[in-house]
């Protein structure tokens, strides 16, 4: 297979680490980044710290406009849940014949939202998972987690296009690479570990060991994954039987002072995934007739600091 041309539409710790992987590896990577984060990127390179190896890509190919990077064979899109609609139709400048776009971020309702703008062809689902932030402008920190990152038709079936990308991947130094032979399952199965976490965590303002621990509060737990199970059994997304109490388990073994990425927003007063994750269960709930109390309640009391956080 030949080699293809990346574009990364959002450039923060999670698309600047895959996509400088890439770009270390000898791929073809233009990033789209703006205001400090774009100068630093064009001025001094992107740099990244990482528990796999430090590495600087300079120069970067960088751009704040998607028409100054051109057609491109892949985009990776790595903006918040909640930007993506926009995203969408910023990156059609990018978008030639061939072109297919990949999203990155939590959540299960971007594959059709870039479908709904760019046309379902276009489309794979995607997932990653990383620990890593911005420290700094043009400065990723990766802090720990083996990266990893997942891709697949939609549809189900194989082709070309996600092995050539698959390769890619696994030329990279540290980034382990799958195609699930249900992308969807897999997406949604990544989706009911955080949205509950997440969502229990922000309602909690507790950490995952003090969660876990109290009674109550893993009761509430459990809910919420029997709840987002029970709304992917409704839209036909076959999870595994014993997916949430394969999902407990895996929270007993995480850090006690951790916590999700929406519940650090949440209770920083930043702008958050809420409508993403909690208020995605919500919807989805709704749309195939599946109750969802415990989501629902969550929702609507953390909706106030959302709004409060986005008004500011």
């Amino acid at each position: 297979m030949g080699s293809q041309t990346f574009a990364v539409f959002g450039t923060g710790a999670v698309g600047g680490y895959f996509g400088g992987r890439l770009a270390e590896a000898g791929h073809d990577v233009r990033f789209v980044a703006r205001g400090r984060q774009l100068a630093a990127i064009r001025d001094h390179g992107l740099r990244v710290s990482s528990v796999d190896g430090d590495f600087l890509i300079r120069p970067a190919r960088v751009a704040d406009d998607p028409a100054a990077i051109g057609h491109v064979d892949v985009v990776l899109v790595a903006v918040k849940a909640w930007q993506v609609p926009e995203a969408g139709d910023a990156m059609r400048p990018m978008v030639g014949e061939s072109t297919f776009v990949v999203p990155l971020q939590n959540g299960v309702e971007a594959p059709d939202q870039l479908s709904a703008v760019l046309g379902r062809p276009r489309v794979l689902g995607g997932l990653c998972r990383i620990l890593a932030y911005l420290d700094g402008p043009g400065h990723i920190r990766h802090t720990g987690v083996t990266p990893y990152v997942a891709f697949g038709e939609l549809d189900g079936s194989s082709g070309a296009r996600v092995e050539t990308l698959r390769q890619a991947f696994t030329s990279t130094r540290g980034i382990t690479v799958e195609v699930p032979s249900d992308i969807r399952v897999a997406m949604w199965s990544k989706f009911l570990f955080i949205a509950a976490l997440g969502g229990v965590g922000a309602l909690t303002r507790s950490p995952i060991g003090a969660l876990r621990r109290a009674a109550k509060s893993r009761e509430l737990l459990r809910q919420a994954l029997e709840e987002i199970r029970a709304v992917a059994l409704g839209r036909n997304i076959l999870l595994p039987a014993d997916i949430v109490d394969g999902t407990l388990a895996y929270i007993d073994t995480l850090p006690t002072d951790g916590t999700a990425s929406m519940q650090r927003d949440i209770m920083e007063g930043r702008p958050s995934e809420l409508e993403a994750q909690v208020g995605a269960v919500v919807r989805l709930g709704d749309l195939v007739g599946v109750p969802v109390p415990v989501h629902r309640m969550i929702y609507q009391s953390l909706l106030p600091l959302e709004r409060k956080a986005r008004a500011g």
